[in-house]
């Protein structure tokens, strides 16, 4: 036989084996770009005609700076068609988080971050949209209004809203993800990113945020959905295929399938016999320990495979007293905490916030977890945890009696009673109650229990009558709060905002935005500035009253402030502000937004001033 014969059947071979990785590929919907394939005949089979959809509802979100009884600044703003674009600026009807930039991780109320967190997740909000009819997605585009880039990841889910059957397995394709970059303009924007083609139809897509790089809050105006009823079908024989295909690590691949190891590769009772392990037989049990400390859960659960040896150090808890499940949320179910009991058996931080939506979790599965590794917890972050219910809370109160820190933030679907249970677990110091329906009753209880509350967020709790009882209980009993949050707190004034001051004087930092009910002409503020001398971060936003005897008061006594907002005030002047820059040295961010005797000019002369300082000068046009 001729030499040329066995060439060709080798370059056959090839290239079927090409056709059949990008059809591997292409099932689990990577995206076919340009440089991966050209469509010869740019017609993908069958036909479909494309369908351009906005937002019908929101489902669900992390924060949004807006009230929870109005439209302004809140994330439903998203829904329907543009509200504001293509204009730019500060607009009320936008959607906007509650946070931006780095400030919030330089306050005292600040928490300390988990380790082990994998270097591509870096979300630190999220909003869920549900549209009308179900695509197979071509694109997406997220109109943003206002200091644009602050979207880092766009997903779509398997499960439809909208329909009456459960689903058997809800499933969360990444379309498109890109670490946080910072956008030099504030202009408005159409946001398109290239998105994957995934095999499923969706009509649930989720926004994810990261707003630390933004000058101030990004505010995003609709969501405009494109896509096909029909799944594109590419033909084979049009495609040309990259050789560099066959070099690239599988990402997606690998990505897809970390948490799945959880489910699988933790549950592997039998390894690989070896004779020896190496160079590990010759290490110190404690190196190797430090070693692996450093890898992220599912590169645990890859390496426990390896030998027994390296199984035994995966499966030691001591390598799960700080675990963070938040990074792997799509993926988290009860099938994944139960390989994880015998491991977390001396867990102190716990992070299972956004984990368990949608039937992921059960009240069992979550019941079963803690009563095995709730005995040494310390942290507990269930934020936006939509599965608790009150017997969760009820086995937290039981089974938790170490616990120092809980966050329940936006776990707004718990029932107002569940929240009685939390003034029994009389060791917290850290609670974080924002958007959610605690009741007066339970949050005095709470405070008349827990007497070692250090940080209290109640941001946005609407549920609260009377405020000025709150501000009471908490000035007689939590005599060592450093931090609380009142943010949108409708009903409080001068008179909670004097015993709150006059008991609870180790007060570094306080949040009265949106307040307002607070006036400066009762003296509530001065009196603040009087008795809280270690305030480091004060926030009066839109409170229009505050005025220059405010300011030098603070000037005056709060010498260690860091952060002041005053967005929205009419009465303060360029000369007091002046004082409070020469006086409060640590100063790093000002906010005086809408101040109307502040413009633009004063900013300039303030900021060659004092350099070191933030002065945030925000605008409509």
């Amino acid at each position: 036989m001729s030499p040329v014969f066995p060439m060709l059947t080798v370059l056959s071979m090839f290239y079927y084996i090409c056709l059949r990785r990008r059809a591997r590929t292409a099932t689990r919907g990577e995206m076919m770009n340009s440089r991966r394939a050209i469509e010869s005949n740019s017609r993908a089979l069958p036909i479909n005609v494309e369908v351009v959809q906005y937002a019908k509802e929101v489902l669900d979100f992390s924060s949004h700076y807006g009230s929870e009884n109005s439209m302004s600044y809140t994330m439903w703003n998203l829904a329907g068609i543009p509200n504001v674009y293509p204009s730019s600026g500060d607009f009320t009807q936008t959607a906007v988080f509650r946070t931006y930039g780095t400030w919030w991780d330089q306050c005292p109320s600040a928490q300390l971050p988990f380790k082990r967190t994998p270097p591509n997740f870096c979300s630190h909000d999220y909003v869920e949209l549900a549209f009308e009819e179900p695509v197979y997605p071509t694109a997406v585009h997220v109109l943003e209004t206002y200091h644009p880039g602050a979207v880092i990841r766009i997903l779509a889910c398997s499960a439809n809203p909208y329909s009456q059957n459960t689903p058997a397995e809800v499933r969360w394709e990444i379309l498109w993800s890109e670490a946080p970059t910072k956008v030099n303009s504030p202009q408005a924007r159409q946001f398109t990113p290239c998105i994957k083609q995934i095999d499923f139809p969706t009509n649930l897509i989720r926004l994810e945020v990261n707003s630390s790089l933004q000058d101030y809050y990004a505010e995003l105006d609709a969501v405009v959905l494109h896509g096909v009823k029909e799944r594109p079908v590419l033909s084979l024989k049009t495609l040309m295929i990259d050789m560099s295909d066959l070099d690239e690590d599988d990402d997606e691949e690998k990505n897809g399938c970390e948490m799945d190891s959880l489910n699988k590769q933790f549950s592997v009772a039998a390894l690989r016999e070896w004779t020896t392990n190496g160079y590990f037989d010759k290490l110190p049990y404690e190196l190797i320990q430090l070693i692996l400390s450093h890898l992220t859960v599912p590169d645990l659960c890859r390496l426990a495979q390896t030998c027994k040896l390296l199984y035994q150090h995966c499966c030691d808890p001591l390598q799960y007293i700080h675990l963070s499940l938040q990074p792997y949320w799509a993926r988290i179910n009860d099938t994944s905490l139960e390989y994880l009991l015998s491991r977390c058996t001396l867990v102190q931080w716990l992070n299972l916030s956004w984990t368990g939506n949608r039937g992921a979790i059960s009240v069992s599965g979550f019941s079963r977890f803690l009563k095995v590794c709730g005995s040494e917890l310390v942290r507990l972050e269930l934020a936006c945890g939509h599965f608790l219910n009150e017997t969760c809370l009820e086995v937290i109160a039981e089974m938790c009696p170490n616990l120092q820190e809980l966050n329940l933030s936006s776990c707004d679907k718990l029932p107002p009673q569940a929240f009685n249970h939390i003034a029994k677990v009389c060791s917290l110091k850290r609670l974080i109650l924002y958007r959610t329906k605690v009741e007066q009753t339970a949050l005095l209880s709470i405070l008349n229990f827990c007497s070692e509350l250090q940080h209290l967020s109640l941001g946005s709790c609407v549920m609260i009558e009377d405020y000025d009882l709150i501000a009471s209980m908490m000035g007689a009993k939590c005599k060592k709060l450093r931090t609380l949050d009142l943010w949108r707190c409708k009903n409080i004034t001068e008179n909670g905002i004097a015993e709150l001051a006059s008991g609870c004087q180790l007060l570094e930092e306080l949040d009265l935005g949106w307040c307002p009910t607070l006036q400066s002409s009762t003296g509530c503020f001065t009196s603040l500035a009087r008795k809280l001398p270690n305030l480091q971060k004060l926030f009066l936003t839109a409170n229009r009253s505050v005025c220059d005897t405010d300011i030098e008061e603070l000037a005056a006594n709060c010498t260690h402030l860091r952060q002041l907002d005053i967005l929205g005030t009419r009465m303060v002047s360029p000369a007091s502000l002046r004082k409070l820059l020469e006086s409060c040295k640590d100063l790093s961010l000002l906010d005086v937004s809408f101040c109307s005797q502040i413009d633009n000019r004063v900013v300039l002369e303030l900021n060659a001033s004092f350099p070191n300082v933030f002065i945030k000068k925000s605008f409509t046009q």
